[in-house]
């Protein structure tokens, strides 16, 4: 066997026990640890790293509050630069992204004076200098300020992506500084998506889990997410399950 071939086994033998391990832990999460949550009145503003997590993450609850008449912002922090299959030409991917989002928001009964992109490059939220940081945080609290959400939901703190985790960080700092009563709710995208080496630490840190039912709002979703072709071909079948799920999982502090 080539070295080449080998070390293709390791990585589908790798994913093949992600898989499994994420499998095991959301459905464990979900059945045994999570508290049922019901959707709110409350407006709400949704900070998405990348084009597609929204959706993801907390499409059921944005379409679940959309079609109740209850007002949603979404917020898109980076271009999603890298996130480029072969058939899209380098030059044009910032902005088929941004058209796959408005079409999947379209979908979810967000309009687009309600969608927001900051244009940050993709995989550089970790990267920014003081100043940067600075003048991010600045902007988001104008954001939030501005459209005066009672909800905030952003990737979960310890989900494993470098930009995830810097959204959450950005965005708290944000709140902090908007000295605004906002809940914050946390939507895992790649937090189940480790080795299962290392699940008995992340199991230590999960507490106060709640599993949203999002209803007829299911289908809404997955007619969101089948816009973002530029994406969920890549994505694990794990992720992709949960995804297709009649519930949406969210963790509070």
């Amino acid at each position: 066997m080539s070295k080449l071939s080998l070390n293709q086994l390791r990585i589908t033998l790798g994913a093949a026990v992600r898989d499994t391990n994420y499998n095991v832990l959301y459905n464990w999460l979900l059945r045994f640890k999570s508290k049922p949550l019901e959707v709110s009145k409350k407006s709400a503003i949704v900070f998405s790293p990348h084009q597609d997590d929204e959706t993801i993450g907390c499409g059921g609850a944005i379409a679940l509050k959309r079609s109740q008449g209850i007002p949603v912002k979404v917020v898109f922090l980076t271009d999603g630069r890298y996130g480029r299959p072969d058939w899209i030409e380098p030059e044009n991917i910032i902005g088929y992204r941004q058209q796959e989002a408005n079409s999947a928001l379209n979908i979810l009964g967000v309009e687009p004076s309600q969608t927001q992109f900051l244009g940050v490059a993709d995989g550089t939220l970790t990267q920014l200098s003081a100043e940067q940081r600075n003048l991010l945080i600045a902007k988001l609290v104008e954001i939030i300020q501005s459209f005066a959400p009672q909800e905030v939901y952003v990737p979960h703190h310890d989900d494993g992506h470098p930009d995830h985790e810097a959204t959450y960080s950005l965005v708290s700092s944000a709140i902090k500084a908007s000295k605004m009563p906002i809940e914050l709710l946390q939507y895992p995208i790649w937090m189940l998506w480790r080795s299962p080496l290392s699940t008995h630490k992340y199991l230590q840190k999960q507490s106060k889990a709640y599993r949203l039912f999002i209803g007829d709002s299911q289908e809404k979703k997955q007619q969101a997410i089948a816009i973002y072709k530029s994406q969920t071909p890549n994505l694990p079948s794990s992720l992709k399950q949960a995804a297709s799920s009649p519930y949406e999982m969210f963790f509070k502090d």
